[in-house]
């Protein structure tokens, strides 16, 4: 049998869109994780087969190309489908249409296997069953290396909270994304979405650890880098790059 992209229809609803009525960045990274979930259920990868195992799936990298942000009340159409295969990393890809059946939003994703208890990548051959792929790309990458940050334009300072946390129990990526989305000057934020986004997950963030979002802004690019500190073992979780658009009253 030919693998299929798997599919769904969203309906966008109130309290998933933000101030400006654009569906919240967050709640996009969550509905692209339970498609990936089910879609790997389907072809018998899922959280309850690699768990039983003693593995489990962790996302590294994402690169998204919003065109535009859907709206509330806007029913839109989302495929995902396996694109690639490496060594230990799966590449999985995502698009959303928007109600008028146009191409919205773009996204790739590069997904590690860990032995959970080592903590350490595996190859996906020698632990999981074949599957098919469809090797289409919606973006052609290959995850590039995002550079340091050179100087501190903006800092922002919190702690992770119990609702950050995942069944892996770390700082689930979605809410990495929503962090790196935060780390402009608020006024910046009002004005803009992101039109381009690169996220590089490093390591785990635990509950109730400090983090700082060290954030260099140049017009409408930014990079930031999400660290803990302030408690003996500081490193970094996660680098972003993002290009800005301005937001305009539709």
């Amino acid at each position: 049998m030919t693998l299929e992209k798997y599919t769904r229809d969203y309906l966008v609803r109130s309290y998933e869109t933000d101030r400006n009525n654009n569906l919240r960045i967050v709640t996009l990274l969550n509905i692209f994780q339970d498609m990936a979930d089910k879609s790997a259920y389907e072809m018998g990868l899922g959280l309850d087969y690699v768990y039983s195992k003693g593995l489990g799936w962790v996302g590294s990298n994402y690169e998204m190309i919003i065109d535009r942000l859907p709206k509330m009340h806007e029913r839109i159409h989302i495929t995902s489908w396996p694109a690639a295969e490496k060594k230990v990393a799966a590449i999985r890809e995502f698009e959303v249409f928007g109600e008028d059946g146009k191409s919205i939003i773009r996204a790739s994703s590069q997904w590690v296997l860990l032995n959970i208890e080592k903590m350490r990548p595996v190859s996906l051959k020698e632990n999981l069953p074949e599957y098919q792929i469809i090797p289409e790309r919606v973006i052609d990458t290959d995850f590039p290396k995002i550079r340091e940050t050179e100087r501190t334009d903006v800092e922002t300072k919190f702690r992770v909270r119990f609702d950050d946390i995942d069944l892996n129990r770390h700082v689930n990526n979605a809410v990495y994304v929503l962090w790196a989305c935060e780390a402009v000057d608020p006024e910046f934020r009002l004005t803009h979405n992101p039109k381009h986004i690169e996220m590089s997950f490093k390591k785990e963030g635990r509950i109730g650890e400090k983090i700082k979002v060290i954030t260099e802004c140049d017009g409408l690019n930014s990079i930031c880098s999400i660290q803990t500190y302030g408690g003996g073992d500081d490193r970094e979780l996660a680098r972003a790059k993002i290009e800005w658009q301005p937001w305009i009253e539709e």
